[in-house]
């Protein structure tokens, strides 16, 4: 797929892959409909890439929000031809410690943004899409997904949903809008503020972007970044390994 001149719309695009994802499109000579939470974060994006960038506040735990946003997204941006669904946010916690009604909200806040937004946009923007000449949604998902670790139930749960929800949906447009290519990039432990003090052997922001970008440039269904691919492999070898390796991550 040929990026230049493109719409893209990168959800959690001021900060870590989203902001290097967000670099990389523009220096291609794509436009970026950057999507975050923060106005200040935005501000910065437009006041260095001008109008290569259309930033828009949307606060993706909010349904009702994200329901407005992609209603109204194809009205303000005809072109857009690629969705890229990047945004993620990690809680970490002991289920059996604490009382449970402090974090309910917390963990609804972490699913909405880490599934419910990615489902909303994917469905929401397909009847646009379906009308572009050649489309790609893209959906950023993690190693945690295949293996999980004990200190983020949730969001390892979330990302791997949205493993599963990307492949059925591939499987409905290879039968009916083989135009559209859904893919998957899965991503493994990445230098972001959200893993901030945590794992080792990290990859940087840009790095894994640039994996993600070249995975939509040659049409990969499935975007394996750096260590990420040797999951499948391991798990099919040695899922008791990759379990234990993983565990604490």
């Amino acid at each position: 797929m040929n990026l230049t001149g493109r719409t893209v719309l990168v959800t959690g695009g001021t900060r870590g892959v989203g902001r290097a994802l967000t670099r990389q499109l523009i220096g291609l000579g794509a436009h970026v409909v950057a999507v975050g939470r923060d106005p200040g974060h935005l501000a910065d994006l437009t006041a260095e890439y001008g109008d290569r960038v259309s930033a828009e506040v949307v606060d993706l735990a909010d349904p009702d929000a994200v329901d407005a946003f992609g209603d109204g997204l194809p009205a303000r941006h005809p072109g857009l031809g690629v969705v890229i669904n990047n945004a993620g946010v990690q809680n970490l916690g002991d289920f059996l410690t604490g009382d449970p009604r402090d974090t309910r909200q917390v963990l609804r806040r972490e699913l909405a943004v880490n599934l419910d937004a990615v489902i909303t946009l994917s469905t929401g923007l397909l009847p646009h899409l379906r009308d572009q000449p050649s489309a790609a949604i893209v959906n950023i998902s993690s190693g945690l997904a295949v293996v999980p670790k004990a200190s983020a139930p949730v969001y390892c749960a979330a990302k791997s949903a949205v493993r599963t929800f990307t492949r059925a949906l591939r499987y409905q447009c290879e039968e009916a809008a083989p135009h559209i290519r859904v893919m998957d990039a899965v991503l493994p432990l990445v230098d972001t503020d959200m893993t901030a003090g945590r794992g080792r052997g990290k990859i940087s922001p840009a790095e894994a972007a640039r994996a993600v970008v070249d995975g939509i440039r040659r049409d990969r269904a499935e975007i394996l970044v750096g260590k990420a691919r040797l999951l499948p492999a391991l798990m099919r070898i040695a899922p008791s390994v990759g379990y234990r390796a993983l565990r604490h991550g």
